[in-house]
């Protein structure tokens, strides 16, 4: 049994965004045309204006703007407020899958969701905060490497304190949080030597988003946790949505939680 929610916008009780319209939208921004961007989604043109139709009925304001002729022929583009929208749903929609992924933890045990529900939210300036299981612990001198489980098959090392362990009652099976800051991530578009002791996770580029120098990544890893980084745009200048990619993040990063 898996626990699982699906994300959608509702707005005077009717359905206003999903996944599907967002995606409706977002091929209209890339091609220019809602005729090509129901090809594209292999629907009727008549099926994409009646949902455009009917976000633009809910929204607050309009969502495309047609133009016709001129020396480039006619064509539609989202407004500036249907960017804002689909950026807003993006992170709702991220929000609501760091949600279920809690869910997610119990699996089919009732007692564990308890637990689950009666955990603490953390409230820290890091963008990861993973949900994980304590496998294993070991030992040496004043360190104590842990390993953690992720969903999927996807697995964490991290380094902390033997102290740290005791004060936090830390043993194989209990509940934890990776907390790891976004500029302590780093991503390559091929896998780094094998020999490093870093963790390197693979993933496929979700999202990128370029400001100044800077740019922000999200890596769905194939276990389906979500990492954002935070790298230099002049670093990663090969980078692409939808392009295979490997996380790499060292031990001593990565702060447990409770």
């Amino acid at each position: 049994m898996k626990i699982d929610g699906r994300f959608w916008l509702t707005k005077e009780n009717q359905s206003f965004l999903g996944y599907g319209r967002i995606e409706l939208l977002e091929r209209i921004d890339t091609t220019g045309s809602i005729n090509a961007a129901a090809k594209e989604m292999k629907m009727s043109y008549k099926a994409a204006w009646e949902r455009i139709n009917g976000m633009n009925a809910l929204a607050d304001q309009p969502l495309i703007e047609r133009s016709t002729g001129g020396k480039g022929g006619g064509g539609t583009k989202l407004t500036p407020y249907a960017h804002e929208l689909i950026a807003t749903f993006h992170r709702l929609g991220e929000l609501h899958r760091q949600f279920i992924d809690r869910f997610a933890e119990a699996g089919n045990d009732p007692e564990r969701l308890a637990r689950i529900l009666s955990r603490t939210f953390l409230t820290t300036s890091a963008r990861n905060q993973i949900p994980s299981t304590l496998q294993t612990i070991e030992t040496n001198g004043l360190h104590s490497t842990l390993t953690l489980s992720l969903s999927g098959s996807d697995t964490l090392r991290s380094t902390i304190t033997a102290k740290s362990v005791e004060n936090m009652g830390l043993a194989i099976g209990c509940d934890t949080y990776a907390i790891i800051k976004s500029s302590d991530i780093h991503i390559a578009s091929s896998r780094p030597d094998s020999k490093t002791s870093d963790n390197i996770l693979s993933g496929t580029i979700e999202t990128l988003e370029r400001s100044g120098e800077n740019i922000e990544i999200g890596l769905r890893l194939e276990g389906g946790t979500l990492l954002i980084a935070l790298e230099k745009q002049d670093a990663l200048q090969n980078l692409q949505v939808g392009i295979s990619a490997y996380a790499i993040i060292s031990p001593l990063h990565i702060i447990i939680g409770l």
